[in-house]
């Protein structure tokens, strides 16, 4: 991510972060003021204006920002409404009971990597980051997937 890659050094225009990424500037606009109003970025205004992580990348987990822009980590739902449907749909428990196990194994692989460890190109593994691999689909994640690899 370029403000990860950028982290302590300076802050970075829009227009930069959106060429790094390949992504329109009014659409970055609006995830950076999502991330400004969760107060995991800063915007500095002026001639050397821009924005900037106000946390250093390791302490801020790719679960934080997924939930913030996405919504849930898994599309099924969130954990507790996926525990009520299988108390209240005998019919299908098994199938919600699936569900769940696959978003809890998601939440516990972005809620273990953080955005140093995306900026870094390797999961905490070794391997390529399976984030990465599937970056075309995901606008946010294109970011971190051109960042990753410019390195």
């Amino acid at each position: 991510m370029t403000l990860g890659r950028r982290y302590g050094t300076e802050t970075v225009k829009i227009r930069d972060i959106a060429i790094d990424s390949d992504l329109p500037e009014k659409f970055l606009e609006l995830i950076l003021l999502e991330l400004k109003n969760a107060r995991i970025v800063e915007s500095v205004r002026g001639a050397k204006g821009g924005y900037r992580l106000r946390r250093a990348p390791a302490e801020i987990k790719l679960s934080e920002i997924i939930r913030l822009v996405d919504g849930p980590l898994a599309p099924f739902g969130d954990a507790d409404q996926l525990r009520s449907l299988i108390v209240t749909d005998p019919d299908h428990r098994a199938l919600y009971g699936v569900f769940l196990e696959v978003r809890d194994a998601a939440a516990k692989i972005l809620e273990s990597t953080s955005v140093a460890d995306i900026v870094g190109g390797a999961s905490k593994s070794g391997k390529r980051s399976s984030a990465t691999k599937k970056a075309k689909k995901s606008p946010l994640l294109s970011i971190v997937h051109k960042d990753a690899k410019s390195k």
